[in-house]
């Protein structure tokens, strides 16, 4: 067993694999200004599945758009579903209004509503001038029951609350921490991942993330650098059957209006199927894209606002940044992994790197090892 915060430090770059795109400095999501993450991981317990006492593997992350310190300023928003077996509380009036206001938090399917009340009570306790007649957090989730406890609801509001009051710039711990702990992907050890990419447009340097936290996908589907690795790693599958999540958060500091937003959350749906993802029946496929270039503020007197953006003839390379970062990002949250028992002795296996290289080498997809 492993426990949440003990990921490997390689990421896949580091082992070669081959990636298209210029990332940040961290390849992470919080490579965007003023973005900050947190997370607040449960991980304790052995042995048979007894509801209510473990063993618990699981966990909550929170995605603030413009830190601690922008806590009170919205962003413009908008959201996409590409399979809708899941849940992203709040996503409504995203849509309504093309904002987004307070943190995003991210943990298991029947944790969601503790998640969403719980951000709301933080909002109230830290910041109340800002919830003084209601507010509508946003709240995703995944389903996490083969490996965790999900029936004993062990996700309570200091959880939350430590998520978010930890949330920070700067480099991210991936893998099995906050809401990815109890994860599979692809029928290996899954959970949170990230990637960045930068690029200019007209002659200006701009800054995108994806996070993921990545819970879908059967072994036989996996692709990784256009090769079919799921069909040649193979043994030691736990759901093997076609359900499971992903929830990606997309953010920017390229000037968007809340329609351009939409289009960039629906190009994850491109990033995942480079990974070999036919989004099935059974698996919650929902995305949200932000930014935090636009000053946009809620409930103030004013009337009139002025708000930049850019052409949509000068999306291409936006959306390139969209699909390339999210399709990192997925693989990122398998490479860092590790193998991990949860309830029943159920073990989820880490995905293994020599057998990865030995077959993206066998198809002369194995590059020179990057990084970050």
């Amino acid at each position: 067993m492993v426990a949440g915060n003990n990921v490997a430090p390689i990421r896949a770059r580091g082992l070669g694999v081959p990636f298209a795109g210029e990332t940040g400095l961290h390849n992470a999501i919080t490579d965007v200004g003023n973005v900050a993450v947190g997370y607040s991981t449960i991980f304790r317990g052995d042995g048979p599945l007894r509801v209510g006492l473990g063993p618990v593997r699981t966990g909550v992350t929170a995605i603030m758009p413009r830190g601690h310190a922008g806590v009170a300023q919205p962003v413009f928003a908008a959201t996409h579903t590409l399979n809708g077996n899941g849940e992203l509380t709040g996503s409504l009036w995203v849509e309504e209004s093309g904002q987004l206001e307070g943190p995003i938090t991210l943990t298991n399917t029947h944790s969601c509503g503790v998640a969403r009340d719980a951000t709301v009570r933080w909002l109230v306790e830290r910041h109340g001038a800002l919830t003084d007649v209601w507010s509508l957090s946003v709240a995703g989730e995944t389903y996490d029951g083969e490996l965790n406890d999900i029936n004993g609801f062990h996700v309570t509001a200091d959880h939350v609350f430590e998520a978010i009051d930890t949330a920070a710039p700067g480099a991210l711990a991936l893998g099995s921490v906050g809401g990815g702990t109890g994860m599979i992907c692809y029928d290996f050890k899954g959970g949170c991942g990230s990637s960045s990419r930068q690029f200019e447009i007209d002659g200006q340097k701009f800054t995108l993330g994806v996070f993921v936290q990545a819970n879908f996908g059967i072994r036989a589907e996996l692709m990784i650098a256009g090769v079919p690795v799921g069909e040649h790693i193979t043994g030691g599958e736990v759901r093997s059957k076609p359900t499971g999540s992903i929830i990606a958060i997309v953010a920017t500091d390229v000037p968007l209006l809340p329609h351009q937003l939409k289009r960039l959350a629906r190009r994850v749906s491109l990033g995942m199927a480079r990974t070999g993802s036919v989004s099935h029946n059974g698996s919650g496929d929902i995305f949200l894209a932000f930014t935090t270039a636009q000053n946009v503020t809620s409930g103030s007197r004013k009337s009139i606002y002025r708000a930049e953006f850019i052409d949509n003839s000068d999306l291409n390379p936006v959306f390139t940044a969209v699909v390339q970062a999210t399709e990192e990002a997925i693989i990122d949250s398998m490479v860092v992994n590790a193998t991990m028992t949860g309830r029943d002795g159920i073990t989820v296996h880490a995905l293994p790197h020599d057998k990865l290289c030995e077959t993206l080498r066998t198809y002369n997809r194995l590059g020179n090892i990057d990084s970050p």
